[in-house]
């Protein structure tokens, strides 16, 4: 323990010093900890920065870095949290978000676990075209520790089909010796694609159809998923509306909207998370219990608190000792237990000749 009354430490490897909330939201931080929980609480709640400012008196530049640290400490324990559970993605939707910012359009990609209503990954972008799509996909596609059966419903924009393949494909190698390996796609991968016709901003037609994959192995997969009999995006999108609704930048006519690509991306990760571990679900929960998408996901046992995310401390990465500057030793290092040789110079002795 490095100081007992400010509760700072010091590491005994690389012999630095930290704070009990190094790690942590309020790391550096001087203001009480409930009016950051409470601040905090009202903006993933979509109650507008300018609001808050005048109920408690507050800057707008503080309330914006409360914002963008919460964001920050939500996706390093999403992060961490995906990487060690082991996920089967047997049924996934995606759909993307139009936000209208200060002078720009940003485009947000979600796609959710739809039997556990699991909130998988979010990117942001202020263009939407392929990469956005590859993006997303690309992180599913990380939380899947092996191959299985999955369905993927989406809109009818043509960049997701081509996207999905190229995500889901797996290195082969056909022939023995040399060469490289042949990416194939999951034998048991479906897409599942529905386009909504429109007349005077009125849905009239539905269309479904499947541009890879076997019909009966979807029926099978939806048959699996509680609530879901045929091929439809309903999940996601409920998850877009309350995106729309607890966050206030996403509102569609405001006058505070986001003028940065990171506020989009923070408030992003701060309501997916919250969502996954501090909000009960309704379609999951019963009369007896409240679940979040993270139990039944398997990833806790409980609701989490606001509290309790921002002080989740993720464990940081080994250290690694620093390199060692300057040019490598030729010369093997001198014996220490062999004395030292003089470095100096032997002090010059003037012989003389003498007579008796």
């Amino acid at each position: 323990m490095h100081d007992r009354q400010r509760e700072r430490y010091c590491c005994k490897i690389c012999k630095k010093t930290f704070t009990s909330r190094t790690g942590t939201m309020f790391e550096g931080l001087r203001k009480p900890t409930a009016l950051i929980v409470i601040v905090v609480t009202l903006l993933a709640y979509g109650c507008p920065v300018q609001a808050i400012v005048k109920a408690f008196g507050l800057d707008e530049r503080t309330i914006a870095l409360w914002r963008d640290r919460a964001g920050k400490q939500c996706q390093q324990v999403h992060e961490m949290m995906m990487q060690q559970a082991d996920l089967t993605l047997s049924h996934v939707q995606a759909d993307e978000i139009r936000v209208k910012g200060r002078k720009q359009v940003i485009w947000m990609a979600l796609a959710m676990l739809v039997p556990t209503r699991l909130w998988l990954a979010g990117v942001v972008q202020p263009t939407r075209n392929a990469r956005l799509a590859d993006r997303l996909f690309a992180q599913v596609r990380q939380w899947s520790k092996h191959i299985s059966a999955i369905l993927v419903c989406v809109d009818g924009w043509p960049a997701y089909p081509h996207s999905i393949e190229r995500t889901f494909r797996s290195k082969i190698k056909r022939a023995s010796g040399r060469g490289r390996c042949c990416l194939e796609i999951w034998s048991n991968l479906v897409i599942g694609q529905v386009m909504k016709h429109q007349h005077k901003h009125h849905v009239v037609e539905v269309e479904r159809r499947l541009p890879h994959g076997d019909p009966q192995k979807a029926q099978e997969l939806l048959q699996e998923t509680p609530g879901c009999q045929i091929l439809n995006t309903t999940s996601i999108e409920r998850l877009n509306g309350t995106m729309r609704e607890r966050l206030a930048n996403f509102t569609r006519k405001c006058r505070h909207a986001a003028s940065r690509l990171e506020t989009v991306h923070h408030g992003m990760f701060l309501l997916g998370v919250t969502y996954n571990l501090c909000w009960p679900h309704q379609q999951l929960s019963t009369q007896d219990q409240q679940i979040s998408p993270a139990m039944a996901s398997g990833f806790t046992d409980h609701l989490w608190s606001l509290v309790e995310l921002f002080t989740y401390k993720v464990p940081p990465e080994a250290w690694q000792e620093p390199k060692k500057r300057g040019r490598k030793r030729i010369k093997p290092l001198p014996d220490p237990h062999q004395p030292k040789r003089p470095r100096r110079r032997p002090r010059k002795v003037i012989l003389c000749s003498s007579t008796v």
